[in-house]
């Protein structure tokens, strides 16, 4: 090591994985199972703080495969549905995962990112991927020597250059090489943003329902209510931008006036004390041009972001990894395959966004508020709904003709009652407006 803390040789592995989240710890985790010298490299440490602690159904495959669901298991909630609270509607509506179509995947867990995250890093460390924590990526270089040179910068000061002969970016909303290539598209269809913090004894349900999630409609967007096993409960308003930027107080006293406005919520949170300092971030929605490139592709966030009503990030990002990890052994071991590998990862990381943003950019629709708070089954509608909510949309279940039987429901609702449905878009494009006029 230099005086100034360079490494004088550089370091080598196969595939550089950036990002120690979900996605990358999956992907490295099942690349080094395959042989390959694996460099996983987390700016942070573990445990770190991170918010959407809500997992789907469709995640339990991934952790047995990982083998890592009993560790999972240890530290969640069992979450067997959802409780969708509007203000236009005089109770409740619970979705149960168990009326779904693939009866297979009837509950999820609620679990704090904290724990969970670290749970999949130590496991890519069991497998045998080099996990490095305190370390950045803090640029790339590709085209040399037909791979990547990567500068890294530990949080003791010293630097190291590795070079790799391929790149997984799983750097999650930092977007490392999206934002590079200058590939991040904000949404024009949906933006968000959001303020969250954690609570303690806020009133939740009893029983098997003690741990379903709760989304709470309200006049500038939707809150999350989540239990967690430790008796905290994450609290946090999806709202448009421009409310955000409204703000003219502390996080705390703006989050604590944002729940007055919302008085069934509220009254949860009653007795509550929150237990930590109310965060806030924008750009909550955007997407890549692009999912790969010559060496590299984009993980989980690292592609995209959509508005998380549905819980998708996890189970997203994961998938992704699994599709990115057959993608890039193709590359390094089956040239003659990367072509038509590459394709399928890009088809399936478009997939599951895709699937889910038709319901997201229009749930604070009247007619889509409507339908989900009285779901019907004909066709086998309410069966493929809860089908896509439990994030089953890579599997064989038929659910494709009864989501289109629902969407067409959807838009003859909306024409039955015009003046509803204009004055719903002309507040949404307002929103949009705005919150594009706030990031000029």
């Amino acid at each position: 090591m230099t005086a100034v803390g360079v490494a004088t040789e550089d370091r080598h592995c196969d595939i550089a994985v950036v990002g120690g989240g979900p996605a990358g710890s999956t992907a490295a985790a099942l690349l080094a199972e395959r042989g390959f010298r694996v460099a996983l490299f987390e700016k942070s440490r573990h445990p770190r703080f991170h918010i959407g602690e809500s997992l789907l159904p469709a995640n339990l495959p991934l952790f047995e495969r990982l083998g890592v669901a009993e560790e999972v298991r240890g530290i969640g909630m069992q979450k067997w549905g959802a409780e969708l609270v509007s203000p236009a509607h005089p109770q409740p509506a619970r979705l149960a995962f168990t009326d779904a179509w693939n009866k297979s995947l009837p509950f999820a867990y609620q679990v704090r990112r904290s724990r969970f995250d670290e749970i999949l890093f130590r496991n890519a460390a069991r497998k045998g991927a080099l996990a490095l924590e305190g370390c950045r990526v803090r640029g790339v270089e590709f085209g040399v020597d037909g791979g990547a040179r990567l500068q890294v910068r530990r949080d003791d000061g010293g630097e190291e250059i590795w070079r790799a002969r391929f790149v997984a970016d799983a750097s999650g909303r930092d977007t490392f090489l999206g934002s590079r290539f200058g590939a991040k598209r904000r949404s024009a269809r949906h933006n968000s943003a959001a303020i969250y913090a954690h609570f303690r004894s806020a009133r939740r349900h009893e029983g098997r329902r003690a741990g379903d999630i709760s989304i709470f409609w309200f006049e500038h967007g939707w809150f999350w209510f989540i239990p967690l096993a430790d008796g905290v409960t994450s609290v946090g308003a999806v709202v448009w931008p421009y409310y955000l930027k409204s703000r003219a107080k502390p996080a705390n006293e703006f989050l604590r006036d944002t729940i007055a406005l919302c008085p069934k919520l509220a009254e949860r949170l009653e007795d509550a004390e929150r237990v930590t300092d109310a965060e806030a971030t924008g750009n909550y929605s955007y997407a890549c041009d692009r999912t790969h490139g010559p060496g590299y592709l984009l993980l989980g966030d690292a592609y995209a972001f959509i508005d998380p009503v549905f819980s998708t990030g996890v189970m997203l990002a994961m998938t992704s990894a699994v599709d990115g990890a057959h993608a890039i052994e193709a590359c390094l071991r089956r040239p003659r395959e990367a072509r038509s590998a590459l394709a399928r990862f890009d088809r399936r990381v478009r997939r599951g966004p895709r699937e889910f943003s038709w319901f997201i950019y229009r749930v604070t629709s009247p007619a889509m508020r409507g339908l989900l708070m009285a779901p019907r089954n004909v066709l086998r509608m309410k069966e493929a709904l809860l089908s896509l909510l439990a994030g089953d949309v890579y599997s064989r279940s038929p659910i494709g003709p009864s989501l289109l039987a629902f969407k067409g429901l959807y838009y003859l609702l909306s024409l039955a009652d015009p003046r509803v449905a204009l004055r719903a878009w002309r507040r949404r494009r307002s929103g949009l407006r705005e919150a594009g006029d706030a990031g000029a």
